[in-house]
């Protein structure tokens, strides 16, 4: 090969190599559903995507991971006895590098598909949190065991109606989790090495939605959907910032995770609707700007959203409502903008992930499709749309099944699972 070639093949290569990015947790690098990858695909060539690879798991709803070149993903099989399981596969083959399997008979859990929660990855370590609270920490590499916790057992748990869902989140050399332990163990922070557990908070129950970290007035903050209320807390202690109430008219049904937006916080549900906080400036408080709710499930204000995290840009919340609209919302009122039905059929608890790359949103539906749009207050503008993996009824016996797992976005590949399978897709501009 000519030098000057060979100098330009390895210069695109190591650019390539420079703007890929991990998806190591729960929405993301950093949690907020943001790819930050460039030379994307513009328009899908195809009416289905062709696959790299796919793999052969079970049932589950915990969307995928990816770091250092390997993916990991939990399911659940019942034959011949109940276990989750733990799988890490070669990200650009898909062969399986390891499993770990446990023994977790599931009790007074409804939707019992299998696990909730991503696996997190962090310093080479593999944060899995089971439905039934079995924590471990495994070697993201080989699958041993550095570290288990029982968090049923040890922190006295009153099982929530969907078994335990919020993704470990790290924090410096902490974990922490959103259990709903007992006495006052809603939240937990654990030594990411070791297990010891470091701080304990709050009398609430726990709900399904994944905590995040902010930055506020010069303070890390930590910031918990609980079941009753939406508060903020000091990540390295514990300490209560503050408290706002959001208590359930009919059930613990939290599952959205909040959204950090600018000086604003938000939060939704399905049967109450949403609610807009304000962050004090220079002070760890928080305000009310608006709370909205329809009277029933079908009769909706603002956003009843049910699985996914709703979108904020500008001046303006997108989301999908209980059956499925996809919603513009004015971010200082609540005001509807525009709905459409375009993004997914209409059905209960219909669901779209959203993920911002660029000037793009990519939404995965849960009838398996991938989705490059544009959002505005002009309207919902559908770029391209592409089926990427088929809907499956564990997850839900209705509608001829559903994808309702969050799907991972890394070095240019889309990686998604259904009940059956788990693929990845080649994004990469052509």
């Amino acid at each position: 090969m000519p030098r000057l070639l060979w100098i330009a093949v390895m210069s695109l290569s190591m650019a390539l190599i420079a703007h890929a990015d991990d998806w190591p947790q729960w929405r993301g690098p950093t949690r907020d559903g943001v790819w930050r990858e460039t030379g994307l695909v513009e328009k899908f060539a195809k009416p289905r995507l062709d696959l790299v690879w796919r793999a052969k798991i079970g049932s589950g709803y915990s969307g995928p991971t990816v770091a250092n070149g390997r993916v990991y993903v939990t399911d659940r099989l019942v034959s011949p006895q109940q276990v989750e399981r733990v799988h890490c596969f070669d990200a650009a083959t898909g062969r399986k590098l390891w499993t770990h399997s446990y023994d977790c008979p599931y009790r007074d859990v409804g939707y019992d598909a299998g696990p909730r929660a991503c696996v997190t990855i962090d310093d080479g370590r593999a944060y899995s949190l089971g439905s039934m609270g079995n924590f471990f920490c495994l070697d993201a590499a080989d699958g041993a065991i550095l570290w288990q916790s029982d968090l049923l057992e040890a922190y006295s748990i009153k099982m929530p109606m969907w078994g335990i869902a919020a993704a470990p989140l790290i924090e410096d050399d902490l974990v922490i989790l959103q259990i709903g332990g007992k006495p006052g163990a809603c939240v937990i922070a654990l030594d990411k090495k070791t297990g010891k557990l470091r701080w304990q908070a709050l009398d609430d129950g726990t709900s399904y939605s994944a905590p995040i970290i902010i930055d506020h007035a010069g303070r890390r903050v930590l910031v918990c959907y609980t079941s009753h209320n939406v508060v903020g807390l000091d990540p390295k202690t514990g300490k209560l910032f503050w408290k706002h109430p959001f208590p359930p008219k009919r059930m613990v049904i939290g599952i959205s995770s909040p959204v950090g937006h600018g000086d604003h916080l938000f939060f939704t549900n399905f049967f109450d609707g949403s609610l807009l906080l304000r962050l004090t400036p220079g002070a760890q408080s928080v305000s009310k700007v608006w709370q909205r709710g329809g009277p029933s499930e079908q009769k909706t204000d603002a956003l009843h959203s049910i699985i996914s995290t709703p979108y904020l840009k500008g001046d303006y919340i997108y989301g999908v409502d209980s059956y499925g609209e996809l919603r513009c919302l004015e971010l200082a009122t609540g005001n509807r903008v525009w709905e459409s039905l375009a993004a997914v059929p209409k059905a209960r608890w219909a669901t779209i992930h959203f993920v911002e790359n660029g000037d793009k949103v990519w939404m995965f539906n849960e009838r398996g499709e991938l989705i490059i749009s544009r959002l505005s207050p002009s309207g919902f503008e559908e770029i391209s749309r592409a089926m990427l993996i088929d809907p499956t009824l564990d997850q839900l016996r209705q509608r001829g099944g559903v994808c309702w797992a969050h799907p991972a976005f890394a070095n240019k590949h889309v990686f998604a699972r259904n009940d059956n399978e788990l693929v990845c897709a080649d994004l990469r501009a052509q």
